[in-house]
């Protein structure tokens, strides 16, 4: 189903096109165009007034609830859930039939769960989380005194990582509960940065939920705990400056263009005493990050032109991570389309599949602009269709 076919259906006898785009904000001629197939996109906040609108999530109108392929029922997403909710503290107290890791091996596990997740290796993730999950809290368990804080470490970051994965499938519900357990064992940890910049990952997750006030609430919240006064390390700076350009992608959300100014400028600033991106804290910050979220802001205030002009400051060889790079040619791809230019657009999401294709196959973004660009696409077989076809895109 569409983005249209699914307003129309949740719509029902409940409101008219007026009375639901009076309810949710947004103009009636985009409902009509939604659910005429006219158009297959909308910003995300207009998506979002339209899902309050209707009381669901915005997942359910965009049908991104997704599984994981699994043969086993040990791993997935419902496997991922069960390690998430254990009940071994009602039963004896004891982590249940789990061998804990070493602590070398811990560590090297988080490592490598969020390589997997920067490489948009979800289905990967499906098959690792569950029974990772389960080793390191076990690890926790068994740790010495001197083991514990290194060892909570690797389980908060392997939480993250489950959050996070989450988010794209859809399952937000359990991506919430996931970044909470992450907190708590942060807490436990020795990084006294860890707990300030996982909080990246709470503020993301309440911007996709709409939640756009609380959202750079929660980043600059934490950006104030951690400001650097003086001569601070680097690791500070980066976390500092992570959180403010945070905050600024939900600012920006809520239209509220001065203060999406003001804290890309922050970040610009930490982004510039750093000289070149870091990885820190399970994600990157510098002037490619900034950049990169730069053209973000300006594509949610559909600010296309300026997106576009904004993304020829991020160099071809940034040093982002693939899932990164991936979403910003995503925003780069429907600026090219709001704009008329559709050649460019398909070229820019041709270009992002061969980079990302674990990638796209679970986003959201790529499908909504292929579907608008075949909508003006009156040829026969072309790059678009293949494409289309291949991400499970049907035109109207």
């Amino acid at each position: 189903m569409t983005i249209g076919e699914r307003i129309r259906r949740l719509r029902g006898k409940l409101y008219t096109q007026r009375e639901l785009a009076d309810a949710a904000g947004v103009g009636v001629d985009l409902i009509r165009k939604l659910e005429q197939g006219r158009r297959h996109t909308a910003s995300i906040a207009s998506l979002h007034g339209i899902a309050r609108a209707l009381d669901v999530d915005i997942a359910d109108l965009l049908g991104k609830r997704n599984s994981l392929p699994s043969s086993s029922q040990d791993e997935g997403v419902e496997a991922i859930r069960r390690a998430l909710t254990p009940v071994d503290d009602l039963i004896d107290g004891a982590v249940m039939d789990v061998e804990p890791l070493p602590l070398a091996e811990a560590k090297r596990t988080a490592d490598y769960l969020w390589g997997a997740y920067w490489a948009g290796r979800y289905e990967v993730l499906g098959t690792l989380l569950p029974n990772a999950l389960m080793q390191l809290r076990a690890t926790l368990h068994a740790a010495s005194t001197e083991e514990e804080a290194p060892a909570a470490e690797a389980l908060a970051r392997a939480y993250q990582a489950a959050g996070d994965t989450l988010v794209h499938l859809g399952h937000r519900d359990a991506a919430w509960l996931a970044i909470r357990e992450a907190l708590q064992a942060a807490r436990r940890g020795d990084d006294p940065l860890l707990y300030a910049a996982m909080r990246v990952s709470v503020a993301w997750q309440l911007l996709v939920a709409g939640r756009y006030s609380e959202s750079e609430q929660v980043a600059v919240t934490a950006a104030h705990e951690i400001e650097p006064k003086g001569d601070v390390p680097l690791p500070q700076m980066s976390a500092y400056g992570l959180l403010a350009v945070t905050a600024a992608t939900a600012t920006a959300r809520a239209q509220k263009a001065d203060t999406t100014d003001e804290l890309l400028g922050v970040a610009g600033e930490m982004a510039g005493r750093l000289g070149s991106d870091r990885a820190e804290h399970q994600t990157t910050f510098g002037p490619a990050k900034v950049a990169m979220l730069a053209v973000d802001c300006h594509v949610v205030q559909e600010q296309f032109g300026q997106a576009l002009t904004a993304a020829k400051a991020l160099p071809r060889d940034a040093a982002l991570p693939l899932a990164s790079r991936a979403r910003h040619l995503a925003d780069v791809a429907y600026a090219h389309t709001r704009l008329g230019h559709d050649d460019a657009a398909v070229t820019t999401l041709l270009t992002m599949e061969q980079m990302a294709p674990d990638w796209i196959g679970y986003q959201t973004l790529p499908r909504q602009v292929v579907a608008e660009l075949m909508e003006r696409e009156r040829r026969g077989r072309t790059p678009l269709r293949a494409l289309a076809q291949r991400l499970g895109v049907t035109s109207q």
